[in-house]
């Protein structure tokens, strides 16, 4: 296996060869909901866009501007098939990376730690970008059992678990700018919920908070099979609430409307969040957020600016009036500066360099 022949940091001129490896759940970007596949889509087109040479590694049904290498014929989700293994496809994709390592001056993997087995006589060679939280029993063992391999968090919260980890930088999500379409007034009126329902998103939460604040609340949300018994029992008696508008999933087309025209976006979460990528898209159409203190909030939004973060119902039901007040250019401006897809890939490649570099020098060290 060869050393990657650069050691000093590159000019703005000098392109990487870049293998961007995506889950097979979702396309790239997805079609509906989803989120990991959806920054490995924005990711990848930013990457291109700034001169570097991008290969990506994903479902054939992917819509992107790096060069494409299909490893089935469509995202697992909303494939037909009645029966798939979703274990096999990554399995199959990750021999077919692993027979072309050596086109690549850095491997950036997307679906946690199931390559490490594969790729341990060249961790220093990857990146690895865990974009789930990682609160679970058995994950600190796991990665203890790896920890040569270098891991990109997406917000300093999500590291919390596994303190110890081989952590070599935090990189916030980000979404091309022109992607969404800035609204300087909510000409809807109403508040949103959009996402995923499920016990941890707290779209009840959302219900109540609109009931109180005396506006409408649509909410635009997939249910997952396994959520699928909570939406019936806890969350269905509740769309019956005057006012309370259920829509299903939107795609990215329909987003730029609905959170547009919103007053604010409701992200009541009670879990933590490893980061949250719906409140950088609403903040992105100038959209205020009211979130709870959990997980990455603190992180991603600008209390006062981008919007108001809560402990309790009484705050979060005062913070809709307060928000309506705020100068919603300021929003999509804070956006550009801090989660535009350009930025996200300028820390990227910051950070691949210097997973190269400090793997070159171990390498000199031992050799």
């Amino acid at each position: 296996m060869r050393l990657p022949e650069r050691r000093r940091r590159p000019s703005e001129t000098e392109p990487m060869k870049i293998a961007q490896i995506s889950p097979l759940y979702e396309a790239v970007p997805p079609k509906l909901y989803g989120g990991t596949e959806r920054v490995v889509a924005h990711l990848s087109d930013a990457l291109v866009q700034a001169g570097h040479d991008v290969t990506l590694f994903a479902a054939g049904d992917a819509n992107t501007r790096a060069t494409l290498a299909p490893m089935r014929d469509q995202a697992i989700r909303l494939d037909p098939a009645p029966l798939k293994s979703d274990l096999a496809a990554h399995l199959a994709m990750l021999d077919e990376v692993r027979q072309r390592a050596d086109e690549f001056d850095i491997l950036h993997f997307h679906i946690d730690l199931l390559h490490f087995p594969f790729f341990q006589d060249m961790p220093w060679r990857t990146l690895t970008t865990l974009h789930g939280r990682l609160d679970l029993k058995d994950l600190p063992e796991a990665y203890a059992c790896w920890p040569q391999f270098p891991l990109a968090s997406i917000s300093d919260h999500q590291r919390r678990p596994i303190p110890s980890a081989n952590w070599a930088g935090t990189v916030y999500h980000g979404m091309p700018p022109e992607q969404y379409e800035f609204s300087p007034t909510p000409r809807g009126g109403y508040l949103a919920f959009l996402g995923r329902i499920s016990p941890e998103k707290r779209v009840d939460r959302a219900i109540e908070i609109a009931r109180r604040a005396g506006l409408p609340l649509r909410i635009a949300a997939k249910v997952d099979t396994v959520d699928r018994a909570y939406f019936h029992d806890e969350i269905e008696p509740l769309l019956s609430t005057p006012g309370v508008e259920y829509i299903g999933e939107i795609s990215d087309e329909q987003k730029s409307d609905f959170l547009g025209g919103a007053v604010a976006l409701l992200f009541p979460i009670d879990w933590p969040e490893p980061f949250g990528l719906v409140m950088i898209e609403a903040m992105a159409c100038g959209t205020p957020v009211i979130a709870w203190n959990c997980g990455s909030v603190p992180e991603v939004l600008d209390h006062g600016v981008t919007g108001v973060i809560v402990d309790d119902m009484d705050h979060a039901v005062d913070a809709v009036q307060a928000v309506a007040r705020y100068d919603r250019g300021r929003i999509r401006a804070r956006f550009e500066q801090r989660f535009s897809s350009a930025a996200m890939a300028r820390r990227y490649v910051e950070l691949y360099w210097r997973v190269l570099e400090q793997g070159g020098t171990r390498i000199r060290l031992t050799a």
